[in-house]
């Protein structure tokens, strides 16, 4: 495994032990459909939580500025699909977590609840009132 990878694997295990301290259930781990994935599924207050994670050695803005539009907008497809294979209806969000520092001994965690919404885009030829 390529050290990059190493480095952002041990940035998800930090976010995941955080999730979990601060009293969120781990469903999923590195969850996939098809070209979808999302770092981790968790679930607190019966919200279903879409977290992605970011790990850099610097900067925490850097971590959160790399989930741009194109990114935000691949969750909550991700989000959308993952509801729907799911039996119950939960509300569900979008997190992020950017994780800072140079290991595991020495990471800085930002975590933003909702980070990510959907748009509301508005319908052609007719007026909302």
């Amino acid at each position: 495994m390529a050290r990059h990878n190493i480095f952002g694997k041990q940035g998800e295990d930090v976010a995941a032990d955080y999730l979990i301290k601060n009293g969120y259930i781990i469903r999923e781990r590195n969850w996939r459909l098809d070209k979808l994935e999302v770092d981790i599924v968790a679930e607190k207050d019966r919200c279903i939580v879409m977290v992605e994670v970011k790990t850099r050695s610097y900067d925490v803005q850097s971590a959160l500025l790399a989930v741009d539009k194109r990114k935000q907008s691949f969750l909550i497809r991700a989000a959308n699909a993952y509801v729907k294979s799911l039996e119950f209806a939960n509300s569900v969000r979008v997190d992020v977590i950017g994780v800072v520092g140079d290991g595991p001994d020495n990471f800085r965690i930002d975590h933003i609840p909702d980070a990510v919404r959907p748009r509301v885009r508005a319908v052609r030829g007719r007026r909302i009132k």
